[in-house]
């Protein structure tokens, strides 16, 4: 995600509030009244039997007294750092324990505390599998709840959490999406050929304003009760599930919010990066990867803080990384999560990643992740990814989100409308650099997102481009990504990033426009919808599209041809980004069009014969099944 806009109540807080000087009094009010334990609950059975919990409550570690007899759980350390609110607890859970409830005194006499903590039978799923990966031969559909349907208006806002905004004529308060709203449009969803749902984070965000993207976490373990809960989250992870979909969480793992609880009552001064004063990561992934970097410049881009509202986390510490690794397998095993996309990936500790999902993927082996990697070129892109590449540091991380594709393919192509060509040599080019990754197919493609422009406004409102697009993008290698609204046209420029953010017509009662219905939409609109729902549901049954080789051909004049491929099918993909009608002859491309006949457009069931060229109309883009 990008810096959002500072509101003017968050401008009045000093930044360091929690770390330079805050109040003790000030600080009281995030001190639960009885101590709290997290994680919440555990699970036996687990391949990993340690455990850490963090006890938070007033002084509940001046006492380090802990006392519990459950068979096959053991006690193996007790550990308090500087601040005495906490108590950290290294539990070993063996293979004996059962499910059932630890009971735990800390203290002695009338003052010592009991705590309850459970401990549960493994998630079976509902019948459904669950942790099961996303991978090409899915398509993720990607949206912000708050902003694609209100099913439930009793929860729009929550009595006490700190912004109480509702406004849809705003671009920047609360709207009242929520999980029930999606839930009701599972079908439009589905419908659209679409096998995965991706929404932006769902953990509670407590704080003053801009609550609505969700990345600034308030308490890991609250799904925010505006969006329905942690109820309301497992309502719709089984929903997906019973439909053979699959569910995508959104992870953060750099920053918190200002206002979590692990900001303003810290347990330790080293829990966060500090600085003598405000200092802001540089946003350059160079320093990263660069052999002749400054060391001072790779600190900066690593441990400054991504904004004044988003204090950034020292993975280093050991009770930090135990926190959040033991949280991210919580979610998991809690809700069912199938793959994660992991935010501000570059911006992370990178050995802490690499330790982070390895613990996943021991617990859950077909788990996929993708991190967010907004950077600068193909190879610099490819570093955070599991390479072919000799470097120091060698990152585990299956996928990335891929702006180059996206960047410095797609958009030339789509943005040249002056019948040069040059775009698709852009594509092409880029294309090219797969050999950089050991597996380019596990890259989630995309052709626009909640913190850049509409892909509809960046080529000027093309129509024809977009269809352009669209094909591109069910037909080439990696995992497809849709953003909510790009199949109907939805556009807006990211300053401010609330324009490329607004509600999905038809989502809130009393909408003229209706994307589930069609109702209200224009005839561009719906030509666009339809072209997306035939080409996701075409590549749906397609497996030379879902899980085939690609093979391309370098382009001449504007005409670049690539092909999907396997044993059962042969799709032919061109485009045509010249200025004139060009003449596509089969056999320049012999090496995948020899045995065929026949051409068949899936989309108009037109069919062409192989042993002659057939004429194509400038700036278009065909997609041709081959038959024998």
């Amino acid at each position: 995600m990008l810096p959002f806009k500072t509101g003017p109540r968050i401008k009045a807080l000093i930044f360091f509030c929690c770390i330079a000087g805050a109040s003790r009094r000030s600080a009281a009010q995030f001190v639960p009244e009885h101590p709290k334990v997290y994680p919440t609950n555990w699970w036996v059975g687990m391949k990993n039997p340690a455990l850490q919990l963090m006890i938070h409550g007033r002084n509940i570690g001046r006492d380090t007294a802990v006392r519990f007899s459950y068979p096959g759980v053991q006690l193996v350390r007790v550990t308090r750092l500087e601040n005495p609110n906490y108590l950290f607890l290294d539990l070993l859970i063996g293979s004996g324990a059962k499910p059932g409830t630890v009971n735990m005194t800390i203290g002695k006499g009338p003052d010592a505390t009991r705590i309850d903590f459970p401990l549960a039978a493994r998630r079976r799923g509902n019948g459904t599998r669950f942790a099961q990966g996303v991978t090409s031969a899915d398509l993720i559909y990607f949206l912000m709840p708050d902003r694609f349907s209100n099913g439930d208006p009793g929860n729009d806002r929550i009595a006490g959490l700190r912004d109480q905004s509702l406004d849809r004529d705003s671009i920047f308060l609360r709207h009242g999406g929520d999980f029930q709203g999606i839930i009701n449009h599972l079908d439009y969803i589905q419908g659209l050929g679409a096998t995965t749902l991706w929404m932006t984070p769902v953990l509670l965000n407590d704080m003053p304003n801009r609550t609505e993207h969700g990345y600034a976490f308030t308490d890991h373990y609250v799904i925010d009760p505006r969006l329905g809960g942690a109820e309301g989250y497992k309502r719709l992870s089984d929903s997906l599930h019973r439909r053979g979909m699959k569910l995508i969480q959104d992870a953060v793992y750099n920053h918190v919010g200002l206002y979590h609880f692990l900001v303003q009552d810290p347990p330790s001064r080293d829990w966060l990066h500090q600085w003598p004063e405000f200092t802001q990561t540089t946003y350059r992934d160079q320093p990263l990867m660069d052999p002749h970097a400054a060391a001072s410049d790779k600190k900066v881009m690593s441990d400054g803080w991504f904004t004044r509202q988003m204090p950034d986390l020292n993975q280093g510490n050991p009770y930090t990384a135990n926190f959040l690794i033991q949280h991210a397998i919580w979610c998991v095993e809690t809700f069912g999560v199938d793959g994660w996309r992991i935010d501000t990936y570059i911006y992370c500790d990178l050995p802490f990643m690499n330790r982070c999902n390895k613990a996943l993927t021991d617990e859950y082996p077909h788990i996929t992740m993708f991190g967010e990697t907004w950077v600068h070129g193909t190879a610099n892109q490819a570093y955070f990814a599991d390479n072919t590449i000799e470097t120091p540091f060698k990152s585990n991380l299956q996928g990335v989100v891929d702006f180059q594709c996206l960047f410095n393919g797609i958009t030339p192509v789509l943005s040249d409308t002056s019948g040069g060509g040059w775009g698709v040599n852009e594509l092409y080019s880029t294309l090219s650099n797969d050999f950089l990754y050991k597996d380019p197919t596990r890259n989630v493609i995309f052709l626009d997102n909640h913190d850049m422009n509409r892909i509809f406004s960046q080529i000027r409102e093309n129509v024809e481009m977009q269809k352009i697009g669209i094909k591109w993008l069910m037909t080439c290698r990696g995992i497809p990504q849709i953003y909510y609204g790009t199949e109907i046209l939805m556009k807006g420029f990211a300053h401010p990033d609330g324009w490329v953010r607004l509600d999905f017509p038809g989502g809130w009662p009393g909408d003229k426009v209706s994307a589930f219905t069609g109702q209200g939409l224009s005839p561009d609109s719906a030509a666009v919808l339809d072209l997306v729902r035939k080409m996701g549901n075409y590549r749906m049954k397609s497996s030379a599209l879902r899980t085939g080789r690609m093979m391309q051909y370098a382009p001449t004049r504007g005409l670049y041809v690539y092909f999907r491929y396997d044993k059962k099918e042969t799709i032919m993909c061109i485009m045509n980004m010249s200025k004139d009608k060009v003449s596509v002859d089969f056999s320049h491309y012999a090496e995948r069009t020899a045995g065929f006949g026949r051409a068949m457009d899936p989309l108009t069931g037109e069919t062409y014969p192989t042993e002659k060229p057939f004429d194509m109309a400038p700036m278009s883009m065909s997609v041709l099944e081959l038959k024998k």
